[in-house]
């Protein structure tokens, strides 16, 4: 007797999901362990350090097994985020210094703690340090956040040295050097093929997160750091006055004397990032872009996936994200000497914000994390979890590459060809970010990228794509909707991947004569106009001047109010709920209390377009501008959340 999969048609079967690959396993720990984890780090004999935001440290033992042993290691730390052993110390980052920490006399604690190197702090609390990440020859990369204003409490600065910076410490503490400036909120760092890497929060000056290189001297965007750039040690050439000789920083005060907070401007001539790379040459835009509400919102720890780990994927990278709760997918290639690359979602559903990632000596992930005063789309206040993959290969985007005329992707398993040769599968569309003082960006510049044809490998394992309309600097959102796996016709876990194109490759294009060009969508979009055009002809015969009469007669109806099965694709689409629970407070306010505010939908619609984060203190993060969704469905929206009430 054939198994009861084998008797189904293919198109019957369900497409797994994430947890059906990836498991989500919680960690245990003592009762009255708080564990805001900021730092993680996986010692020689595989037992696990976990630092926390609130200054202790403890080893884990049998981190991976049913009852993993916490033992308290140091304690009495300020604000630890970032964790990391060396010869038999651990390493931290506090609010003012790197720590050494080690255990001289083999009790299981800590007995020395010794200050590395210290750097000055102003006392702000949004003076966070991150790190240490170790380099190849053994010394240290730590970074600083910026401070806000008084007045211009939205607007970073850097009250100190070296704040919005990355400092290079050396492998024996006794000299700090400073790297690079233009950091925001550099809360993740990675080291990549022993290259330096960082991510980025959305913020001032910061349209979206992201992942940056840093090489010495660079200037990746925020100019807070700027004030420090002509210091003695600096290698950063770039000055302030040179910086705002080129930006316009809004500093613009009311008829009182008093700043005025910076909003999005509709319809206005705005710089791009790489726009402004033009007059700045030392600024260096991301590598990867990782579009805001979509693949995070928060972006932390990165780290390169080893050899022989989570299947189809080892080599690439996993960022995680605070706000979100979740872990996304990164593949990065280098062309004409530039990284560039994809990014996909990978799992969520994490307990807490994701902070900290670190490999197991079993290959699952350990994952750290934390929301006090940050928020996140998890229930928890913290969490230490493990993600462990189930050695099943899930049907995904492996890679997509860059190609003169447009993209190959390789999947992990083989496609489905019929589907895939189809064009109809197949859409693509970019946009970017503006580059200014107000805090994120809508995406601006969005146009459509046809797709002309595809030709798929004779494997099923490759995908050609000619796409027209390329552009440089650009992130293009390329979406498989119609692609099928071959042997069990499952749709894609990810269907959607955004590559940054900093640079089109050379080489040979494909030619016409060799892709398919069908396009099943033309097709059915003729019959269906066929279908409307006669629908139309026969209403309008039957129309009559007693349906007149009574129409006019009629009292206009009220507005009719959206389902949430109406709004849901809405605020899946704008990202409204990569911050907003309908019933409860995430990042942002639940929608049952803005309900509660009494705005009426236009004055709602307003505020779409050009929040006001006054009206909401205690969330530590800000709503960008959304001027980018229409009126239409901005009214939608706002009618349901006031239907909440």
């Amino acid at each position: 007797m054939l198994p009861l999969v084998a008797q189904l048609p293919a198109a019957a079967q369900e497409t797994p999901k994430e947890e059906d690959y990836f498991r989500i396993m919680k960690m245990s720990a003592p009762e009255g362990t708080l564990l805001e984890v900021g730092g993680l780090a996986v010692l020689p004999n595989g037992d696990l350090g976990v630092a926390t935001r609130r200054g202790d440290v403890f080893i884990v033992e049998n981190p991976s097994g049913r009852r993993p042993f916490f033992r308290k290691f140091a304690s009495g730390l300020h604000e630890i985020l970032g964790l990391a052993y060396k010869d038999g110390s651990l390493y931290c980052a506090q609010r003012g210094e790197l720590t050494k920490l080690t255990d001289t006399n083999m009790d299981g604690k800590a007995d020395v703690y010794e200050t590395v190197y210290a750097w000055p702090i102003s006392g702000h609390y949004h003076e966070y340090s991150f790190g240490p990440k170790l380099a190849p020859d053994g010394s240290f990369f730590v970074s600083g956040n910026v401070a806000f204003g008084d007045e211009e409490w939205w607007r970073g600065e850097s009250r100190v040295p070296w704040r919005g910076w990355m400092m290079h410490i050396s492998a024996d503490g006794s000299t700090l050097e400073p790297w690079a400036t233009g950091m925001r909120s550099p809360c993740g760092l990675g080291m990549i093929n022993g290259e330096l890497f960082y991510s980025e929060n959305q913020g001032d000056w910061m349209g979206s997160g992201g992942i940056w290189q840093v090489k010495k001297g660079d200037f990746v965007g925020h100019p807070a750091g700027l004030r420090w750039a002509q210091e003695p040690n600096s290698p950063v050439k770039l000055t302030n006055a040179q910086f705002v000789a080129s930006m316009d920083e809004r500093r613009v005060k009311n008829a009182n004397g008093r700043f005025i907070k910076p909003e999005n401007v509709v319809n206005e001539q705005f710089k791009t990032m790489f726009e402004m790379k033009q007059t700045l040459p030392s600024l260096r835009t991301p590598a990867v872009w990782l579009p805001h509400g979509v693949l995070g919102i928060s972006n932390s720890e990165i780290v390169p996936i080893p050899e022989g780990t989570f299947g189809p994927f080892a080599g690439q990278v996993l960022i995680g994200d605070q706000g979100q709760s979740k872990i996304m997918r990164v593949v990065m290639e280098k062309v004409k000497g530039e990284y560039q690359g994809v990014a996909f979602d990978f799992r969520g559903g994490f307990q807490s914000g994701v902070l900290r990632l670190a490999w197991g000596k079993d290959g699952s992930l350990f994952v750290g994390e934390t929301n006090r005063g940050w928020g996140s789309a998890g229930d928890a206040n913290e969490g230490l979890q493990r993600l462990v993959w189930n050695n099943r290969i899930p049907f995904e985007m492996q890679t997509v590459k860059a190609m003169p005329d447009g993209f190959e992707i390789e999947f992990t398993l083989p496609v489905d060809k019929k589907s895939a040769e189809d064009i109809a599968s197949y859409s693509v569309e970019s946009f970017i970010y503006k580059y200014h003082p107000v805090y994120g960006s809508p995406t601006v510049n969005n146009g459509p990228c046809e797709v002309k044809g595809v030709k798929v490998s004779d494997d099923g394992l490759k995908v050609r794509l000619i796409v027209d309309n390329l552009r440089q600097y650009y992130i293009h959102n390329i979406t498989l909707e119609g692609v099928r796996s071959r042997d069990h016709f499952y749709s894609l876990v990810h269907p959607t991947g955004y590559y940054t194109l900093n640079n089109i490759p050379e080489g040979a294009k494909l030619a016409m004569s060799e892709v398919s060009t069908k396009n099943s969508a033309k097709a059915a979009a003729a019959a269906k106009a066929a279908e409307e055009k006669a629908a139309a002809k026969t209403a309008a015969v039957k129309k009559t001047d007693a349906a007149k009469t009574a129409a006019a007669a009629t009292k206009p109806a009220a507005p009719k109010v959206a389902t949430y099965e109406e709004v849901k694709p809405l605020l899946a689409k704008y990202t409204c709920n990569a911050c907003h629970n309908a019933d409860k407070k995430q990042v942002g306010p639940a929608f049952r209390d803005i309900a509660k505010k009494n705005y009426s939908n236009e004055i709602m619609v307003k505020l779409i377009y050009n929040p006001n984060p006054e009206n909401w203190p205690g969330y530590a993060t800000e709503m960008p501008p959304m001027p980018q969704v229409p009126k239409s469905d901005a009214l939608k929206i706002a009618g349901w959340i006031n239907s909440l009430k």
